[in-house]
């Protein structure tokens, strides 16, 4: 380990006299080197970046007049050079670094702006390996390290926003930076090399098929700082990855304060669970509180879906989150803002939609251009004390052709028809799960219960309320298919959804007493169906 020298203190104030620039992304560079200029900063740069702010008529110097070496091998060495690193590392104050500066002609660079080479953006292009690999920086990273390593003396800018800053304090300063400023900049630059090489790293495990690299790194940008976590007294923030998958990462939101920490979570569920639902076939409609569902239907259109997926839990639906699978429409607005609504998410919405929620103030509207892929890969990640979890997205879907009937009586096909969808919504429900469903509505949920037999019972319950709420003679459970996302380890559970109505049930199978509950089905009529995939959602 390399002992700390005896540096003098760092200085609160440094002149820029100098600016080595060289960027990929040239949004506001003439801008920005135009102010520079007229500050007095002398200007250094490469390549495309030096002919941009050439052309428009301002003095630059090429990095290879510094150097006296020419950019070289297509541009993968040019800056890789003593008089470049030197200049950037150089301890002003130390008397060993000014005497090898000024034996070797080395003058001090005061100020990097330098953004790296598209690879994110080449990579999320579907590029080609080659490709990619070309657009790896090197020099970039080099750079912003050194500056950001030597930052008593050195500004680094990685970006548009920091080079914006770095310009305000400048003119507000008389051409000087703050040791605060540029402590900050400097932090800002090991996090963007680091989520650069996170990206590398991530690709090339990616590229040789290794699931489970030894090492893994995760890298977010942040989209807001939120008022608040779980609680009150818990700080947090929202950051976005790389990942491009249509949700609340990526959507807009066009009305409504921001988004809670728990609002995220929660509208995020109800978006990935009602995305199971294809829009060419029907509309589709989930109310989701607490992350778990408490009502799911389909519909014709999604006024007819939301009115039924209300009609399975309206006391929970209260400020929940509603997450619809089309275009939402005016109708399917009028009826979402007649209860107290915290955000809806849609794939898009209609101009008179829009109007309808406007008068809802405190509605979150987000529109997110799409739909997320529910069989397309991804990684789930779940954070334990002093390290994290990783798993794959579950992207299982259960057709009717992967149902084992185990009973004696076969389920009708508007049987197996509810059987899978209440299995569907069951992969969304905190686990233990049961879903009692019928023609394309959940009838009752019971979520998140230490025992199967607890949540059968609090589902029963809810399909009963349900009915009452509605003036109906019978529980909406009656005549249903009932979902367990894992195998009922006794046979209470199923006999409390068949004595709630079911005559259907569909469940992993593979528990020691799967004899003891087919009996108990049988006992009883209900037709029952094993899926051998088990769907826990903890």
């Amino acid at each position: 380990m390399p002992a700390a020298p005896d540096f003098p203190p760092a200085p609160d104030r440094v002149a820029a006299r100098r600016a080595l620039i060289s960027v990929s992304d040239k949004t506001g560079l003439v801008e920005a080197a135009r102010a520079l200029a007229a500050l007095g900063v002398e200007l250094v740069s490469t390549g495309g970046t030096r002919k941009a702010i050439a052309d428009a008529g301002l003095p630059v110097k090429d990095i290879s007049e510094l150097t006296g070496f020419p950019e070289m091998m297509d541009g993968r060495v040019k800056t890789l050079h003593p008089v470049v690193h030197g200049g950037l590392l150089g301890v002003r104050g130390a008397p060993e670094h000014a005497r090898a500066m000024a034996e070797h002609g080395i003058g001090a660079i005061d100020l990097v702006y330098v953004n790296l080479y598209p690879f994110e953006a080449t990579v999320a292009a579907g590029a080609g390996f080659d490709a990619c690999v070309e657009n790896i920086d090197i020099g970039g990273p080099a750079m912003i390290r050194s500056a950001a390593k030597n930052h008593a003396y050195v500004a680094v800018c990685t970006a548009p926003e920091d080079m914006a800053e770095v310009l305000a304090e400048l003119a507000a300063n008389s051409g000087a930076t703050s040791l605060e400023l540029r402590r900050r900049l400097a932090a800002r630059a090991y996090a963007r090399t680091a989520s650069y090489d996170s990206a590398i790293s991530t690709w090339f495990a990616g590229q040789l098929g290794d699931q489970w690299p030894q090492r893994k790194t995760l890298s977010g940008q942040r989209v807001q700082t939120m008022r608040y976590g779980e609680n009150p007294h818990q700080a947090a923030a929202f950051y976005r990855t790389a990942e491009v998958r249509p949700g609340v990462a990526s959507a807009r939101q066009l009305q409504g304060k921001e988004l809670s920490y728990n609002n995220l979570g929660d509208t995020d569920a109800a978006f990935e669970l009602v995305a199971e639902f294809d829009p060419a076939e029907s509309a589709a409609v989930a109310i989701i509180k607490h992350a778990n569902p408490c009502g799911v239907a389909l519909g014709a259109d999604l006024k007819t879906a939301y009115e039924r997926a209300l009609q399975c839990d309206p006391v929970s639906a209260f400020g929940g989150i509603v997450a619809v699978n089309r275009r939402l429409d005016a109708a399917a607005a009028h009826e979402i803002v007649k209860i107290f609504t915290e955000v809806v998410i849609a794939p898009d919405a209609d101009e008179e939609a829009i109007v309808v929620f406007e008068a809802r103030k405190n509605l979150r509207l987000l529109l997110t251009g799409g739909l997320p892929d529910p069989r397309a890969p991804g990684e789930v990640l779940r954070t334990v004390a002093g390290g994290f979890l990783v798993q794959t997205r579950d992207v299982s879907r259960v057709t009717a052709a992967d149902l084992k009937v185990v009973t004696r009586r076969q389920p009708t096909r508007q049987e197996v028809r509810d059987m899978l969808f209440a299995f569907t919504i069951a992969k969304h429900v905190k686990s233990n799960a049961v879903v009692f469903a019928r023609d394309g509505q959940t009838a009752g949920i019971g979520a998140g219960q230490m025992n199967r037999r607890d949540s059968a019972r609090i589902a029963a319950l809810r399909a009963a309320e349900a009915a009452e709420t509605a003036g109906l003679p019978q529980s909406l459970a009656q005549g249903s298919a009932c979902a367990s996302e894992a195998f009922f380890p006794f046979a209470d559970g199923l006999i409390q959804a068949a004595e709630a109505g079911a005559t259907a049930v569909i469940q992993p199978g593979g528990s020691m007493r799967d004899e003891e509950v087919i009996a108990a089905a049988d006992e009883r009529g209900v037709a029952m169906a094993f899926t051998g995939v088990r769907v826990f959602r903890h």
